[in-house]
């Protein structure tokens, strides 16, 4: 059997042609993921980031395939954008920290806005959004039905409702205080 059809019997291309993206990225993927997931530590992160190498190779793909190594280019680029995102990291970092030692520590909510925000989550969804909208947001009983598009008369009902079961789950929170 001759090399050409050797060649053809087997399915390989000549050796001066230059393998398909498709074939580049198939053979190398998984790869160069595996290489950066290393680096990384995040799987997804490395993912992204081949993905991304592999998107500009494919944009430039009429030159790249000409390359000696075109899946070094992938790779090269690839390890470029790794080292970009770990800086952009490190940088936001270490500008958190700044900011950690410049501003003075804010002490978390006091136990009244706890038990508030927990009284609004036992509400209705309906009932917290207009608790929210009038006395967080302050706006009015027209307005409120006028965003709802409701009548007056129910948003004042839903209002009723609301402060009458946060007043009661207020007062057997308070209580439940009192007993410790």
């Amino acid at each position: 059997m001759t090399a050409s059809a050797e060649r053809a019997h087997i399915g390989a291309r000549p050796v001066d042609q230059a393998p398909s993206f498709d074939e580049l990225y198939a053979a190398h993927d998984a790869d160069l993921t595996v290489q950066l997931y290393l680096y990384f530590g995040d799987r997804q992160e490395a993912h992204d980031i081949v993905q991304e190498a592999f998107c500009r190779a494919y944009a430039r793909w009429r030159s790249i395939s000409r390359y000696e190594d075109p899946v070094g280019w992938v790779r090269h680029v690839a390890w470029n954008l790794a080292l970009s995102k770990w800086r952009r990291t490190r940088s936001a970092f270490a500008f958190l920290n700044r900011q950690r030692r410049i501003e003075p520590q804010v002490a978390g909510p006091g136990p009244e806005r706890v038990a508030v925000l927990a009284a609004l989550a036992i509400l209705p969804e309906q009932q917290r959004r207009v608790v929210v909208l009038r006395y967080v947001a302050d706006l009015t009983v027209p307005e409120i039905a006028e965003r709802e598009r409701v009548a007056e008369g129910t948003v004042k009902s839903w209002l009723h409702r609301a402060r009458l079961a946060m007043a009661a789950h207020l007062k057997t929170d308070d209580a439940g205080e009192g007993a410790r």
